[in-house]
Order: C-alpha cells, then sequence, then structure tokens
C-alpha cells in the first residue's frame, strides 16, 4: 500500500515537470533543451535558500522565478540572437550546470532537519507518503487550473496560433517572438517549480539530477496521450497528470521485478520509444487486418 501511495504523490509532482513540457514541445513544437538545466536550477535555487532559513514556501516561489529567467534566455537567444532552439537549450543547460555549484557551493545540499513545504503543521498529521500526495494534487490541480484558464484567454489563443503556425500568426499581427519567450518562460518556470517540490520531497538537491529528465517529462506526456486517445486541449493537460503516475506504475513494477534503480533511465528510454512507436504498430496491424480481410473475401 504504501508503494503504491508513494508512487501516486511521485506521479502527482513530477506531473508539474510534463505539464512545464507540454507547453512546448506539444504547443509551440519546440524541443527545449533548457529542462535538464532547469529542473536542478530550481532544485538547487529551492534547497539552498531553505538551507541558508528562507521559508520553504518562499523558497519555492524564488526557484520557480529562478527557472522563468532561466527560460527568458533561452528565449533570448533564440528569437534575439537567432541562435537554433536546440542549440540555444543546450548552451543554457550547460551554463546552469556552473550556477548550480555556484549556488550551492557543492555538489549537493542535504535538507535533513530542514522545514520544508512536507514537514509544515497540515502534512505533520498525514500517514506516511500521504503529505506528496496532498501538495502533490493541490499543486498540480492548481497549475492545470490556471494553464486551462490562461489558453481560453486572447493571449493565450495568441500563444497557440503561433505554436500551430507561425507565418499565419504573423500575418494576422500576432507577435510570435513575445509568444515565444513567454512560452519559454512559463514552461521552464514549471520545471523549476517541478525541481523545487521534488528536492522537497527527496530531501536533498544535487547538480547532477537533471540528467534524463527530459525523458520522464515526455514520457508523462507520450503516455498520457497514447492511454486516453484523441483529447481537447484542456483534456491533454489532465492526460498528462495521469500519464505521470502510469509512468511512475511502470517503474514500481520494473523495481519489483528485479531491476536495478541503476537501470531506471535505461527502461524510461525504451517505454518511451515504445509508446512513440505505438502509432506505427497500430497502423501495421491495421493493415494486416484488411489485407487478411481482402483475402478472405476473394
Amino acid at each position: 500500500m504504501n508503494l503504491i501511495v508513494s508512487a501516486i504523490g511521485q506521479g502527482l509532482l513530477w506531473a508539474v515537470l510534463g505539464i512545464g513540457l507540454f507547453l512546448t514541445f506539444r504547443i509551440l513544437d519546440f524541443p527545449d533543451m533548457t529542462v535538464e538545466g532547469t529542473f536542478p536550477l530550481g532544485a538547487a535555487t529551492c534547497a539552498a535558500a531553505i538551507a541558508n532559513g528562507m521559508s520553504p514556501l518562499m523558497a519555492t516561489l524564488l526557484a520557480t522565478g529562478v527557472g522563468a529567467l532561466a527560460g527568458l534566455v533561452t528565449a533570448l537567444l533564440y528569437t534575439k540572437g537567432k541562435i537554433p532552439i536546440l542549440l540555444a537549450g543546450i548552451l543554457v543547460m550547460t551554463a546552469c550546470y556552473s550556477i548550480n555549484l555556484r549556488i550551492m557551493g557543492r555538489a549537493n545540499v542535504s535538507l535533513m532537519g530542514k522545514i520544508t513545504l512536507f514537514k509544515l503543521p497540515f502534512f505533520a498529521h498525514l500517514p506516511m507518503y500521504f503529505d506528496s500526495v496532498f501538495l502533490g494534487l493541490i499543486v498540480v490541480t492548481l497549475v492545470t487550473i490556471l494553464m486551462i484558464y490562461f489558453l481560453q484567454t486572447d493571449l493565450g489563443q495568441a500563444f497557440i496560433a503561433t505554436g500551430d503556425n507561425d507565418v499565419m500568426a504573423r500575418s494576422i499581427g500576432i507577435n510570435t517572438d513575445n509568444m515565444q519567450i513567454m512560452g519559454l518562460m512559463l514552461s521552464n518556470g514549471l520545471i523549476g517549480l517541478g525541481g523545487a517540490l521534488v528536492a522537497q520531497n527527496d530531501g536533498y538537491a544535487d547538480v547532477n539530477m537533471g540528467i534524463g529528465i527530459i525523458v520522464i517529462a515526455l514520457a508523462s506526456i507520450i503516455i498520457g496521450e497514447v492511454v486516453f486517445g484523441e483529447l481537447t486541449l484542456n483534456q491533454r493537460l489532465v492526460a498528462v497528470t495521469c500519464g505521470s503516475i502510469l509512468y511512475r506504475f511502470v517503474l514500481l513494477i520494473v523495481l519489483q521485478l528485479g531491476f536495478s534503480a541503476n537501470d531506471l533511465n535505461l527502461i524510461s528510454s525504451i517505454v518511451l520509444a515504445l509508446c512513440m512507436m505505438l502509432p506505427v504498430f497500430q497502423k501495421h496491424l491495421n493493415l494486416r487486418h484488411l489485407l487478411k480481410r481482402g483475402l478472405t473475401h476473394d
């Protein structure tokens, strides 16, 4: 039971990361590599701030702001510096490694004995692992509602139009550069928030905790889309959270089968690859079924 509750809690916390990447990967159609630097940046900022006496809530908000700042740098490199988005993200991701070391002063910072969001009086009385479920549910619900509301506004519709067809968006007077800057800031702000939450839940921040993060976030998106099929944009935001929880259950099953935790990145990549190839498999199966029906009729 504890393992199941823990998987749900982890899925809810990591869903924030998936929603953040959804904004760039699905809506703006950007392969933003900044996330592998922004996630540990949010974790490092939050952990260092808490370790130096800042309240966990303010530290979490600070991590969100710093994540958005990293997204701004990537966006400016892309829109104003005309650097390809993939390279711009890699440059910022690489720079974040040194920045994280500067922020923490060493490779990792422990939050042992410090007051985090999970150790606030309200959560202190909850059974083991239920703190991550409650806090994760609160945060992911708030984030999802705000994103759904934002995407219904005129600004949100301009943001969606930019991702659909930036040439068309410019032709009707939308400043696509500003939309892209806003999107990268929103996305990386949420990813910084995810890093802060995961660091507080794990009890530490490490300079290397961003490795493979983009695969985990993509898994949440792809699994949600594969499992739930054709959805509206608002429903797809909810599906990301469901995909994140399902992904955690996949990892739980894998670990219960006796695989090492060191294999998780490899397994994550395999799961993501299989999910992305599922439409191809389905197409071949449908084609084979049609051929069999044709031969039977003949």
